[in-house]
Order: C-alpha cells, then structure tokens, then sequence
C-alpha cells in the first residue's frame, strides 16, 4: 500500500487551499505574432484548473515561461498579452506584473486578490538551472504549489521541480488528465495498437519505438527520420536527411521489432524535391527513383497505406508530422494521417496526438475536437510514451524533503 501511495499523483481535489495565494505552474507557452496571440489553446487549457482553485476561494499567482529569452528580459517575450486572454476566459481581472520575484511580484501577492500573472520566468536565468534560492523566492510567494504545465513538466527547472521541495504540491486537472490518458495507452490498449511516428530526427524517436515495441502491433514511420531506417534497411535515399551515427543502433532495434512480430512500416514512395523550401522543384516517386532529391513527404501510396493501417487500430499513438508540414505542397501525407485518426476516431478507437506539428496537423483539418486526446507537451507526451516519469511528476509525488 505503501508504495502505491508513492507512486500516486496527488491532484488540487487533495489539496486545502482555503483563501491561501497559490503558486500555479502553467504552459502559457503561446505564439505571438506582433503581441497577438495566434493559438490560445494551451491558455484555454488552463482555465478548468484555475477556476477550481478561484471557486474554492484561492488567490492565485500564475507563473510561466515564454519562448527562449536565455535569461534576458525581450520585450516581445513579455506576459501581458496572455494575461488578457487570461482575464476574458476567466471573467476576472488578472495583474500582470513586470518582474518574477521582485518588489513588484512580492506586493502584488501579498495584497491584490484574485489573479496575479508573474512576468516570463525565463526572463531570470536561474529558472533554467534549476537555482535553490530561485525556487525559495517563487515558493515565498505562494501557501501551496500546483503544477499544471504538463507540456513543461519533462523539464527540470526551478518552478517545476524546485518549488515542490518548499510547498504542500499537486497536480492540476490538466497535468493529471495528460498522465492518465498516455499511460493508459502504454498499460491497458486495446488491440489492433498503432503507433504513427514522424519528424525530423530518428535520435528523438528512438527511444520511444523501442518502448512501444513490446506493446504495440504496427509502427508506421514517416517524416525525415524514416530515411535513416531505410538506410538501416540498406535503401538508398538519395540526398534526405539520415542521421549516420545511428544507422547502426536503428538496425538492432529494427530487428528487436521482428524477432517480437512488430510490424514498422516505412514509405515506399516519397515527394522528391530539390530543396526543403517553399516553391522548389518536385513531384511524387516511388523511393527508387529519388536520384539526388531529399524526400520532403511521405507519397500518396505510403498515405494510403499508413491511413488503412490506422483505420483499423482500436488504438492510436500518433506524433510528429509525415513531412514538412509548415510547406503546404509537402503537408499532403501528414493531413492524410489525421484525417485517417479522426476516422479510427469515428469508428470508435483511443486515439492520442502528441502535441506539436501533430496537433497543428489535426486543427489544420478542423478535426482537433474528433480525437480522444490531444496533448498539449510534445516533448513531455514523448518521454511518458519513452517510459520515462517526467522530473516534475516525480516531484509532485516525492513532495516536500
């Protein structure tokens, strides 16, 4: 019993938070475009967990990163835009304040009521490296600590995992509904289980296909990183993106997936062009005829058979895009991926997008809303599907020292 207690996620449902200020760890992490949110959703994703905690008469102090200010403060990279946005989906006014942990930040904790919206984090070097006298200020601030950033949560940072060590911990709803719906796909699937993955680089992957491999039936592999497995295979690829260093372990892992009866499917065909950029020269070849090209896309035919393979599962996993997504011309295999999930979807499978180019693939189609799950942490949903226990989940279960 015990070490069932160690090892479950306490949730806000467990925390007594009274009228206390608490300290809630969001993945406020949006685009801007001129001070303009692009995509709200993971502000949106953290409103139910907010308004728990302001409906059980809390005070809150958000805090977030945005973007990469490596420590400096970037004007552009300010959190006020946010707070707005904020304040509308709450219905409440939110204080946005122009400093993490300094005067500002302490005064507003200490006397405005409701919402206060620290400054970007990032914009202090130390939350980065984890600083001890950092994550003692952040905790100063607050009565109790939430953490609801899942999509920051395989980070180990002052916020995520420093303020736990000083504070009475939880998760919040969304950081708690994350874990429980990608863990169930690694321990309780239904079967046929389809594992779709794509992007850039197979040393990103790795890790997870050899930990899918005891528990899913299909691994069907696009983007660049499928050309460093075919070069594994001994398929020449012509000029696309192989990462040789790994050639070697991708094989071995390859053959683990035989010996256990996996399938990993691969393109057969590919969108060959000149050059990976907006208007250079292609068209769709069977993967013997790529020449001197770089394979930007899976082609039609590897589509199909990719999107056969997912209509079929009663189990999805699906992250990273089959090509580049960003370039219309070459997005034709990754919309043919998401269209064949909303389906499996339809038809009545689990199906869970991994964040990231993934999830912009779904809200391309106007079918973000007909998926079981999409994640708001592509880095994170990797390393929980890699069976990795993110750094800020083991310290909310860890709890103070």
């Amino acid at each position: 019993m015990a070490a069932e207690d160690a090892k479950r996620l306490p949730t806000i449902d467990d925390l007594d938070v009274g009228d206390g200020r608490v300290l809630v760890r969001c993945d406020l992490n949006v685009p801007l475009e001129e001070g303009h949110i692009t995509d709200d959703m993971r502000v949106r994703a953290s409103v139910p967990t907010l308004k728990a905690l302001l409906d059980r008469g809390a005070r809150l102090a958000v805090c977030s990163h945005l973007g990469r200010p490596k420590g400096k403060v970037v004007d552009e990279l300010r959190l006020a835009p946010v707070g707005e946005r904020l304040a509308e989906l709450l219905d409440r006014e939110v204080t946005a304040v122009t400093d993490v942990t300094g005067p500002e930040a302490r005064g507003a904790c200490e006397s405005a009521a409701g919402v206060v919206l620290l400054e970007n984090l990032r914009f202090d070097r130390r939350e980065e490296e984890d600083d001890p006298e950092f994550a003692a200020e952040l905790a100063a601030l607050a009565d109790a600590y939430v953490n609801d950033a899942f999509g920051s949560s395989h980070r180990a940072h002052a916020s995520v995992v420093g303020v736990p060590r000083h504070l009475p911990s939880a998760a919040g709803y969304l950081l708690a509904e994350e874990v429980d719906k990608l863990e169930r796909v690694l321990h309780d699937p239904a079967h046929p289980f389809v594992a779709v993955l794509g992007g850039a680089k197979v040393s990103d992957k790795l890790g997870v296909i050899d930990h899918l491999i005891e528990r899913v039936d299909t691994i069907c592999v696009g983007g660049a990183m499928a050309f460093t497995l075919l070069v594994a295979r001994g398929t020449d690829v012509g000029r696309s993106l192989v990462e040789h260093d790994r050639v070697e372990e991708v094989r071995a892992v390859l053959d683990r997936a035989e010996s256990a009866g996996i399938e990993v499917m691969l393109p057969v065909d590919v969108v060959a062009a000149e050059a990976g950029e907006e208007g250079a020269a292609h068209e769709e070849v069977v993967l013997e005829d790529i020449g001197d090209r770089l394979g930007v896309d899976i082609g039609p035919g590897t589509g199909k058979r990719f999107a056969d393979v997912v209509r079929g599962a009663r189990t999805v996993v699906w992250n990273g895009p089959m090509g580049i997504f960003e370039i219309d011309a070459f997005s034709k295999g990754t919309l043919a991926v998401a269209e064949a999930i909303a389906e499996a979807t339809r038809n009545g499978a689990y199906t869970v997008v991994g964040g990231g180019d993934s999830a912009a693939a779904m809200k391309k189609l106007g079918k973000d809303d007909e998926v079981s799950h999409v994640s708001t942490g592509g880095g994170a949903s990797l390393e929980l599907l890699e069976g990795k226990e993110l750094p800020g989940i083991a310290a909310l279960r860890r709890g103070r020292n």
